[in-house]
């Protein structure tokens, strides 16, 4: 029987051979013949390259240097006397997949009959935002990078294996040039789709041709103390676009990989929020403060473990709490819940070794009841940068176990929105560009957009405390103490004076593009060093004094520069980029590092200087 079996599959076998000799032909080609992917996927993953490296540039680049630096938060555990020096940094790969496919994609589309080209041109134009919005953060850091002849070696012949290193004046007339292209490409009629492969988009080619008049926007403001009149050009090209520009919040540019992309799994450094920065957003009720950082940990029940333990509260939270007459929590003072969970630190390194801060910086001591240690300060949310986070609710030694754990929604990345478009508006508008809004119009808007970004974006990374807080019993209590954004609030935000460009108008934009950008660090580094905001002394949003052993501290402006080897084999156009640039490689000094700045930054104002007006 088993015989018969065998006979009768051996049968079968070669029946199907016969029936699918065709099939098996297409199957055995030669091997040296490689299909070509879909010019689709080949985006998809040029778009995915647009942001990596998220560990590394959050843990160093952002916690470490640039949030300590431009005053958002301090270092894990305040300002030490070296906060103002580099060591290891993250940074974005503009060359390993991402440039590789928008030139392999523009290769391909070039070398298409020219009948077949017309219909792939708005692909070909997404390219070029893809790979500058990318580049843009690079050289915002390091200055000169190579660009024009980047990658050109599979395309030349012989290979070009030494490219040119172009300055970032080059960089950003290329720029400007290629963003036009862009858009002509995107707006072209009857194009080749791409669908749901286009995960910021959906396939939408107007809204990547709105972003890349962002991108001129950005170019623009980053002219704006080197060349004012042209920036001022660029700006009004953009107002009158055909095209349009960001506007609404579904033109925002949400980055987003996958369903299961989470954001790195390890966990960050942070440091406590800014005392200067908090105590605005709390005095102005900015509901961005309570979407960009987390609660500290005195709710209610812990007020009152502290007072069954005969501890003193910490004295910016004392003067808050309402007692009872028989000397028990009885509620919140002033503005109640939640905005008297936040309170910020001074960032001053001088600061931190007063021992009269130890109420900041010693609070693994003050703030201790039996085994467990309350924070009365504020950190930036991790939630924002990675979704894996899990966060468990302050209660009373012995109390309640309550956790906030396996909610990881796929993580979303902001890299433009509507707001920053606004608020750029309003900054040329004051400087003179002929725009059809006024300035307080496009401001405006661009607050409206910027809280309600946050909010959203709060919201879908699943904030600890969004929707309530579990800690209080009474559901009243709990839903008060939400940081969900409320109706009204970003109406009665407009009606404060900070919010009014009737008087210092200029600083005033500048204060909330930097508080839009808490996000979004690299660009408020940028805003930061342009603008000369925060201020010293400002009735606003003011800069603060930063010393060490009574010296002021010098922080850099730019990031440290490799030093190219004699072994390279582009060692000659490395250095004459360096030379150009003046710089001097290899070291972290920080007065290296402030005195030596990027080509758009030598007529910026010192930190804390103020705007040109």
């Amino acid at each position: 029987m088993k015989t018969t079996y065998k006979l009768i599959f051996a049968l079968i076998f070669i029946l199907a051979i016969g029936c699918d000799k065709e099939e098996f032909a297409k199957l055995n080609t030669d091997p040296s013949t490689l299909s070509e992917p879909d010019l689709r996927y080949s985006m998809t993953k040029a778009i995915e390259q647009m942001y990596g490296n998220d560990y590394t540039i959050w843990f160093y680049s952002n916690f470490q240097y640039i949030h300590p630096w431009v005053q958002v938060g301090s270092a894990q555990g305040g300002n030490g006397v070296t906060y103002n020096e580099m060591g290891p940094a993250g940074g974005q790969n503009l060359y390993g997949s991402l440039m590789p496919q928008t030139m392999d994609i523009r290769a391909r589309i070039d070398a298409l009959p020219e009948e077949e080209q017309v219909a792939y041109q708005a692909l070909r134009g997404l390219t070029f935002p893809v790979q500058i919005a990318t580049a843009l953060t690079i050289t915002d850091q390091t200055g000169s990078l190579v660009y024009t002849e980047a990658g050109l070696a599979p395309y030349t012949n012989p290979p070009l294996l030494t490219p040119v290193v172009d300055s970032q004046e080059t960089l950003f007339n290329i720029w400007l040039s290629e963003l036009d292209e862009a858009i002509a490409g995107l707006t072209a009629g009857e194009q080749f789709a791409m669908g749901n492969q286009d995960r910021i988009y959906g396939g939408d080619y107007s809204k990547w041709a709105k972003y890349c008049n962002l991108l001129k926007l950005r170019i623009a403001a980053r002219l704006v103390n080197k060349d004012r009149a042209r920036a001022i050009q660029i700006v009004e090209q953009v107002a009158s676009s055909s095209v349009g520009y960001m506007n609404e919040l579904n033109d925002d540019f949400i980055y987003k990989r996958d369903i299961k992309y989470y954001g790195t799994g390890n966990g960050m450094w942070i440091g406590y929020a800014g005392k200067e920065l908090v105590d605005f957003l709390l005095a102005n009720k900015d509901p961005r403060l309570r979407f960009t950082f987390e609660k500290n940990h005195f709710n209610g029940e812990v007020v009152q473990a502290f007072i069954d333990a005969g501890r003193d509260l910490p004295p910016y939270i004392a003067p808050l709490v309402d007692l009872d007459g028989d000397g028990n929590f009885a509620g919140w003072l002033g503005d109640g819940e939640p905005w008297v969970r936040y309170h910020g630190a001074p960032l001053s390194p001088d600061a931190v070794l007063d021992p009269a801060n130890d109420i900041y910086f010693n609070q693994g001591s003050t703030n201790k009841i039996e085994t467990k240690t309350y924070i009365a300060t504020s950190l930036y949310s991790e939630k924002l940068t990675r979704t894996t986070y899990n966060y468990t609710y302050p209660t009373k030694p012995g109390g309640r176990i309550i956790e906030l754990k396996d909610n990881d929604p796929p993580l979303y990345v902001i890299l433009g929105t509507a707001a920053e478009t606004n608020l750029y508006l309003a900054e040329f508008k004051l400087l003179g560009a002929n725009l059809p809004e006024s300035a307080q119009d496009y401001f405006n808007w661009g607050v409206e957009l910027s809280v309600t970004r946050a909010d959203r974006f709060a919201e879908h990374q699943q904030m600890p405390y969004y929707n309530g807080d579990p800690v209080y019993i009474d559901e009243n209590e709990a839903e008060a103490a939400a940081t969900k954004l409320r109706d009204d609030e970003i109406t009665n935000l407009l009606t404060q004076d900070a919010y009014n460009l009737g008087t210092d108008g200029l600083e005033k934009v500048y204060i909330q593009q930097y508080i839009n950008f808490m996000n979004t660090p690299n660009d408020i580094w940028t805003t930061v060093r342009r603008s000369g905001i925060p201020k010293k002394g400002s009735s606003y949003l003011a800069w603060e004094d930063v010393t060490a052993s009574g010296n002021d501290v010098v922080l850099p402006r730019r990031f440290v520069v490799g030093t190219p080897t004699a072994d390279d084999i582009n060692y000659d156009n490395k250095m004459a980029a360096v030379q150009e640039q003046g710089f001097t490689t290899g070291t972290p000094e920080p007065t290296t590092l402030n005195s030596e700045r990027l080509w758009f930054d030598k007529e910026n104002p010192n930190y804390g200087a103020g705007p040109k007006n």
